[in-house]
């Protein structure tokens, strides 16, 4: 995903040269270099910046854009750590029309108005799949934070594996790109030089053949919460080959609620469908 707006910020990688000779290359090899050190201590700042709270709940305001349609919707965020995101969309202020529910094993899609849902593992929606997102990584760009990818429950970067994980830094004016790349996979963030705080986070799926899917997800309007700051306004943007879908969400009245329950039972009166159709469904409310 990208904002048609935003050049794809290209994965940057810094060369590590060792001209030592093999007599002393074990000491110099376990001796950082300079940009090493900085890199890491650039990475620890980003990381000293993840919330320290439990639960994230707010009211919000949705814009969803799917090619020439646009559809602006009130709803709710309601996120407890490494457990569930859901997002409720409100239809005329006060009917719930739909539901998306993340957990670590399953995405949840509801339609309210026509009962109708999807309910399926990671792996199975094709946009998840090739952006190589899993739960762990979504509640990271949720939650406005640096995640390290496939890396199962460790999906929150730690200061201690920055150096294995191989990412890279540079700067970009006011700002520091750190980048990732994994196979098909390029990963990037764009963050403040002077407070560290994301505020861009860009994944690419590069598939010669097929062409490239992209998610975009642009941060902005922050305010302190639960003594971090954390970003009132989300611009999402899924780019795949034959669609691009933008969610805008902007944040009110951000809380801490734990009075809701942590997963949707889907009523045996729904039918289960595919993404594409409750898509449409949402899009002619």
């Amino acid at each position: 995903m990208k904002l048609k707006s935003i050049v794809r910020i290209a994965a940057l990688a810094l060369p590590l040269v060792f001209v030592s000779c093999k007599s002393h290359k074990k000491v110099v090899d376990a001796t950082p270099t300079i940009a090493q050190r900085q890199a890491t201590d650039f990475l620890g700042q980003v990381r000293e910046n993840q919330q320290t709270a439990k639960f994230i709940t707010s009211k919000v305001k949705f814009s969803v854009e799917v090619g020439p349609q646009k559809l602006t919707l009130t709803g709710n965020l309601k996120m407890r750590r490494n457990d569930v995101i859901r997002l409720q969309l409100m239809a005329f202020g006060f009917v719930e029309a739909g539901r998306l529910e993340f957990t670590k094993d399953y995405v949840l899609i509801m339609d309210r108005i026509n009962k109708q849902y999807l309910k399926a593992p990671y792996r199975q929606i094709d946009f998840l799949r090739n952006s190589g997102l899993n739960f762990l990584a979504l509640q990271a760009l949720f939650w406005n934070e640096l995640f390290k990818p496939n890396q199962g429950s460790d999906a929150v970067i730690l200061s201690k594996n920055i150096a294995d994980a191989n990412f890279s830094t540079i700067e970009s004016g006011d700002d520091m790109i750190i980048s990732y790349e994994d196979g098909k996979m390029d990963y990037s963030w764009l963050a403040s030089k002077n407070t560290a705080v994301i505020r861009m986070a860009n994944i690419i799926y590069k598939d010669r053949f097929n062409g490239n899917t992209q998610l975009n997800w642009d941060y902005s309007e922050f305010e302190v919460f639960s003594r971090k700051v954390y970003p009132k306004k989300h611009q999402i943007t899924l780019t795949t080959p034959d669609k691009e879908v933008k969610l805008g969400m902007t944040l009110n009245y951000l809380g801490s609620d734990t009075e809701w329950d942590a997963r949707t039972e889907v009523s045996n009166k729904y039918r289960e469908v595919t993404v594409d159709e409750i898509l449409r469904r949402f899009m002619a409310l």
